[in-house]
């Protein structure tokens, strides 16, 4: 078995936002049916203050995304998916946020750099559409491969694995080996093992325990935040899930485990808890916490 996280060496970091300890990457979901704010953020205005709200609470960076992936989810239209993120990632990039857009295409991705992100975080690792990978990698942007099976309406019907942890970290290796042939640069490059896309709660849970065994040699981004194995955990005795706003305790808890192994970013929806729950890890290593300085925030050193 491969050691944690923590005690490996990312052979590549430089080209990423990267501050030496887990980042804090923010969601704001410019949809109106993701599963756990669809709506909420719709409007231009409303995205943008909640990426401000998020970047005062301490995130160092904020994933713009303008479509849902959760189950059954049906897609938007090319001109609707860029009608919702370009005008916040404009607005966000424009104030000195570091910005991630969260698309699976390539066009989006293309607008999306234009405006200012700085990073491509594309759940199908290239698979839905593969001239995202050019287009990253003649913007020289910086790009997160996520582990996928599939759109929202089918991947819950292709979580079989006989061993997810082995089958996850070579599907990824041949994301990542797309990617560096179509020309993005390795220290570029992050992973994510794509927690319940095409997995049960089980594989979820099978993933964290052997987070150490998905190294690739590539930073490793990980996205827990409010998803339906921590509802099913939390569960109530007559077997209904904990509802979707009520499961930050528990996704602050695997923040804490993250920075315990080492991990790159943990991809949140409510930035405060897991920056307090990974300032008292750095406090209990001895280490420093900083940030990037991004607008309405404090940096401690």
């Amino acid at each position: 078995m491969r050691p944690p996280l923590a005690e490996l060496t990312p052979r590549y970091v430089a080209g990423l936002p990267a501050l030496g300890r887990p980042l804090v990457m923010a969601v704001v979901n410019v949809t109106p049916d993701s599963f756990s704010d669809g709506g909420r953020w719709l409007e231009s205005d409303s995205a943008i203050a909640h990426g401000r709200e998020m970047l005062a609470e301490g995130a160092d960076l904020l994933d713009i995304g303008g479509e849902s992936t959760r189950p059954g989810a049906t897609r938007p239209l090319v001109a609707e998916e860029l009608a919702r993120v370009v005008p916040v990632i404009e607005a966000l990039a424009a104030e000195g946020a570091v910005v991630s857009v969260d698309t699976m295409r390539a066009e989006v991705a293309a607008a999306a750099l234009d405006a200012g992100a700085q990073l491509v975080n594309d759940v199908s690792g290239g698979l839905a559409d593969p001239d995202i990978l050019r287009v990253v990698a003649e913007r020289g942007a910086s790009y997160v491969a996520m582990h996928w099976r599939g759109h929202a309406d089918v991947m819950q019907q292709r979580a079989s694995y006989d061993d997810v942890a082995v089958e996850v970290r070579d599907e990824l290796r041949a994301r990542v080996d797309a990617a560096l042939a179509a020309g993005i640069a390795p220290d570029r490059l992050a992973v994510d093992p794509g927690l319940g896309f095409a997995k049960t709660a089980e594989h979820n849970w099978e993933l964290l325990r052997r987070i150490g065994e998905l190294d690739l040699g590539y930073p490793l981004l990980l996205g827990s935040s409010r998803k339906s194995f921590l509802g099913a955990l939390l569960a109530d005795p007559d077997g209904t899930p904990r509802p979707v706003l009520d499961r930050e305790d528990a996704n602050t808890a695997l923040t804490t485990l993250a920075g315990m192994l080492g991990v790159w970013a943990v991809r949140v929806h409510e930035a405060r808890a897991s920056v307090d729950a990974l300032k008292v890890v750095a406090r209990w290593k001895g280490a420093e916490f900083g940030g990037f300085g991004a607008p309405g925030r404090v940096d401690e050193q």
